[in-house]
C-alpha cells in the first residue's frame, strides 16, 4: 500500500453562545457560560442503578481516534488488542471486523449499546461510519459479550455517542495523497437549565483509487462516503430521560479498472461511462491480461473487473430511561435502520433492502447494596429482499431473500459479594426464526430456542492487580452470501442454501490487570468453540452454496497490553499478540488471519505540540495452511500453467504511521499525519 500523507487544519468557530470544548478552554477566556448538570442517566449510573458490565473491555477513547488519523469505524479500531480490521477485497473494499480472531460476521456493532446495522450492512458500513462525533468505542470480546446481542459470539463493538456538556462548534478539514479529503462538523447545545443535550454531527470524506502495480486494475477502490447524525438527549423531569438519534450515511464503491484508463471497449472516462458499457460478452480469461498473466496490464473490458457498490442507510433510535424510586428503574428502547444497496460485481447486478426493528424492554431492581438485578424482554425482525436482473434471466435462480425474527428474554444478577469480589450471572433465553423467502425454497431453514449463559467475574487482589474472568455461550444465524468473500460474484448462477442449524459457541476468558503509578498491563487468553460454522463454498453445478461445516472450530488468543508513563508528557504502549486456530477453522477462512502481531507506539506532547508514533508488526503465514492456491497465468488454452504458481508463503510485515499536532491558540489547531511510512 503507498504511503498516505496527510496535511491538515482544524478550526473551531466560536460566538458568545458557541465554546470550546472542555479540554481546551482556559480561565481567561471571558463570557463563556458553562453548565454543569448532571442529567438522569449519569445520576443513576453513578448511584449503581443502572446495569453495567464487569468484563474485560477495551476503549478506544476520542484521543486514540484523533492520533491514528482515523476517519471511519475501520481505521480506529484496527490493531486494538484481539482486533483485526481484513480487508477482503482489493476491488469491492469490503472490510471484515474480526475479534479474537472469530470471523467478520459473527461481529455486532452497537451504536449507545443498540443495534443499528442490519445483516449485510455490516460489510460495506464500517468504512462509512464516521469518527466525528464518537466520543469512545467499547470493544467486548468473546460469547454473549452484549447482555442484548447474544449473536455477537466474536464480541461487540460499541460505539459511544459524543455527549456535549457546554456549546460550540469543532470543525476539522484535512487533504492528502491518493485523493484524499476529509470534512467533519460537531455542532454541540445545552440547555440554559442543562436538561438538554443536542448534537449534529456532519462528515464527509473520499479517496481515490490506487494501483500499486500498474497493470490497470486497483488494489484500492475509489469511496466516497457522506454521513449527517442529529442526537437529543433531554431530561423531561427529574426521573425520566429520553435520547433521540437518527442518521443518514451513503457510501459509493468504485473498485476494479483505473478510471481515465482505456481498455478493450474504449476510455473508462467515470463509473457511469464504465457500468453502462456491460454487454454480456465476456472476454475469454486468458485474455484478459497480457499473455494471460495477472502480473502483466489488463487487457480485456472495463466492466469485467468492475465493482459497484453505492449504499443508502437511514438509522434511528428512540430510549426512555425513567427511574421509579429508589430501588427501580426502566429503560425502553428501539431502534430502526434500512439499508439500500445498488451494486455490480463485474456483470452481475444486485439490489437489496435490508430493514430492521429491534424493541427492549428493561428493568432494573437494587435488591440491596450489594446486588442488581436486571430483567427484560427484547425482540428484532429483519426483512431482507434482492432483486437481481441478469441472475432472474436465469429459470432456476435463487435470490437470497430472507426474514429473520429473533424474541429472547434475559435476567442478570450483578452481585457485589465483597469489596474484593463481583459476579454478573446472564440467562437468556431465544427463539430463533429464520426463513429464506423464495417461492424455489420452501419451508422454514431455522426455528429453533436455546439457552445462552454467561458469567463475569472481578476479583481485586489488592490496589494494582485485578483479574477478570468471563465464560458464555451464544449462537448467530448464517444467512447472508455477503459471509465470504462477498459470494455473490457468481450470484447470478442463483443462490444454493443448505442451512439447518444456528452457529453456536462457547467461550472463556480470563484476563490479569496492573495498574501502578506508572506501569500499566493487560494479560488475557481466550478460547472460542463454534459448531455449525458457517461456510461458503459452490455445488457441483457451480453455484455459490451456503452450507455449515460439521466439525468443530476453535480458536486460541493470546495478547498481552503494555503501558509506560515515562514522564507526565510521554507514554508508551506495547501490545503482542498470538492467534492459533485450529484446521477447521483454518479452512473455513476466504482470507487467511493474522497469526501474530506486536504494536508499540509513542505519543509525547510538549509545549503545545502532540507527537505520535505507532509501529505495527504482522508476523509470516503459511497460506497452504488456510487451502490457498493460486496461479498467476492461464495457457492459451484456459488452463493453469503449473510453473506459475503462486507463493504460499506471506512473509512478515510492519507499518508505521505518525501524526504531529499543535495547538496554535485556544480556538486552531494544525496537524500532519503519514500512513503507512515506508510502504
Amino acid at each position: 500500500m503507498k504511503p498516505t500523507y496527510i496535511a491538515a487544519a482544524l478550526a473551531v468557530i466560536l460566538s458568545p453562545q458557541f465554546v470550546l470544548a472542555e479540554e481546551s478552554s482556559t480561565p481567561d477566556v471571558e463570557n463563556i457560560e458553562r453548565v454543569s448538570v448532571m442529567g438522569v442517566r449519569q445520576r443513576l449510573e453513578q448511584a449503581g442503578t443502572l446495569a453495567n458490565t464487569i468484563m474485560k473491555t477495551e476503549v478506544i477513547s476520542a484521543g486514540t481516534i484523533e492520533n491514528k488519523n482515523a476517519v471511519n469505524l475501520s481505521e480506529a479500531i484496527d490493531n486494538s488488542p484481539g482486533v483485526k480490521v481484513s480487508n477482503e477485497c482489493s476491488m469491492c473494499g469490503v472490510k471484515r471486523i474480526m475479534l479474537n480472531g472469530m470471523k467478520g460476521e459473527q461481529t455486532t456493532i452497537l451504536v449507545d449499546g443498540l443495534p443499528v446495522h442490519t445483516m449485510i450492512s455490516g460489510y460495506y458500513a464500517v468504512d462509512a461510519i464516521p469518527t466525528t462525533g464518537i466520543d469512545r468505542i467499547e470493544v467486548a470480546r468473546g460469547a454473549g459479550a452484549s447482555l442484548i446481542a447474544p449473536e455477537a459470539i466474536g464480541g461487540t463493538v460499541n460505539i459511544i455517542s459524543y455527549e456535549p456538556t457546554d456549546n460550540g462548534a469543532e470543525f476539522d478539514v484535512s487533504v492528502g495523497e491518493n485523493g484524499y479529503k476529509k470534512m467533519g462538523f460537531l455542532g454541540k447545545g445545552v440547555s440554559e437549565d442543562g436538561r438538554t443535550r443536542a448534537t449534529l454531527v456532519a462528515q464527509y470524506d473520499d479517496r481515490d483509487q490506487y494501483d500499486a502495480d500498474d497493470n490497470g486494475v486497483n488494489e484500492s477502490p475509489q469511496q466516497e462516503n457522506r454521513s449527517l447524525t442529529a442526537r437529543v438527549s433531554h431530561d423531561v423531569t427529574d426521573t425520566d430521560n429520553i435520547v433521540l438519534r437518527i442518521a443518514n450515511i451513503q457510501s459509493e464503491i468504485f473498485g476494479g479498472p483505473m478510471l481515465d484508463g482505456t481498455y478493450a471497449d474504449g476510455l473508462a472516462s467515470s463509473t457511469g461511462t464504465v457500468l453502462s458499457g456491460y454487454d454480456d460478452d465476456a472476454t475469454a480469461a486468458q485474455e484478459l491480461f497480457e499473455d494471460g498473466d495477472v502480473r502483466n496490464d489488463f487487457t480485456g473490458k472495463a466492466w469485467e473487473t468492475s465493482e459497484w457498490i453505492k449504499t443508502d442507510r437511514n438509522e434511528a433510535s428512540l430510549t426512555w430511561l425513567r427511574e421509579l424510586n429508589d430501588e427501580w428503574n426502566m429503560h425502553l428502547s428501539t431502534s430502526y435502520a434500512e439499508h439500500d444497496q445498488d451494486s455490480f460485481y463485474e456483470g452481475f447486478d444486485y439490489t437489496a433492502n435490508d430493514v430492521m426493528w429491534f424493541f427492549d424492554a428493561r428493568f432494573n431492581y437494587l435488591l440491596n447494596d450489594s446486588q442488581l438485578l436486571t430483567f427484560g424482554v427484547d425482540h428484532r425482525t429483519e426483512e431482507m429482499r434482492s432483486n437481481s436482473r441478469s441472475g432472474s434471466a436465469n429459470p432456476d435462480y435463487i435470490s437470497d431473500s430472507f426474514d429473520y425474527d429473533v424474541t429472547g428474554l434475559y435476567v442478570q444478577d450483578t452481585w457485589q459479594v465483597t469489596d474484593e469480589l463481583e459476579v454478573a450471572m446472564a440467562l437468556r433465553y431465544d427463539n430463533v426464526v429464520a426463513d429464506f423467502t423464495d417461492p424455489n425454497k420452501p419451508g422454514t431453514e431455522l426455528d429453533e430456542s436455546i439457552l445462552s449463559p454467561r458469567v463475569d467475574i472481578r476479583l481485586r487482589h489488592n490496589d494494582e492487580w485485578v483479574s477478570r474472568l468471563s465464560a458464555g455461550r451464544g449462537y448467530r444465524a448464517p444467512l447472508s452470501f455477503f459471509e465470504t468473500d462477498h459470494g455473490i460474484l457468481d450470484g447470478s448462477l442463483g443462490f444454493d442454501i443448505d442451512i439447518d442449524e444456528l452457529e453456536r459457541s462457547n467461550s472463556v476468558n480470563y484476563a490479569l490487570s496492573y495498574e501502578g503509578d506508572r506501569l500499566t498491563s493487560t494479560a488475557s487468553l481466550a478460547w472460542t468453540e463454534v459448531e455449525n460454522l458457517a461456510q461458503l463454498t459452490t455445488n457441483d453445478q457451480g453455484i455459490p452454496l451456503l452450507t455449515q461445516l460439521d466439525e468443530k472450530a476453535s480458536v486460541v488468543t493470546t495478547d498481552i497490553a503494555l503501558g509506560y508513563r515515562l514522564t507526565d508528557d510521554l507514554t508508551l504502549n506495547l501490545t503482542g499478540e498470538m492467534f492459533d486456530y485450529d484446521s477447521v477453522f483454518q479452512s473455513s477462512y476466504a482470507v487467511a488471519p493474522i497469526e501474530e502481531r506486536i504494536t508499540l507506539s509513542a505519543d509525547w506532547d510538549i509545549n503545545g505540540w502532540d507527537f505520535f508514533a505507532n509501529v505495527v508488526w504482522v508476523g509470516s503465514r503459511d497460506l497452504s495452511d488456510y487451502g490457498y492456491e493460486g496461479y498467476n497465468r492461464l495457457l492459451s488454452t484456459g488452463e493453469v500453467d503449473p510453473d506459475s504458481e503462486k507463493s504460499a508463503d506471506a512473509p512478515s510485515y510492519f507499518t508505521v504511521d505518525l501524526r504531529v499536532s499543535y495547538e496554535l491558540n485556544d480556538y486552531l489547531s494544525l496537524y500532519s499525519g503519514v500512513t503507512n511510512l515506508l510502504d
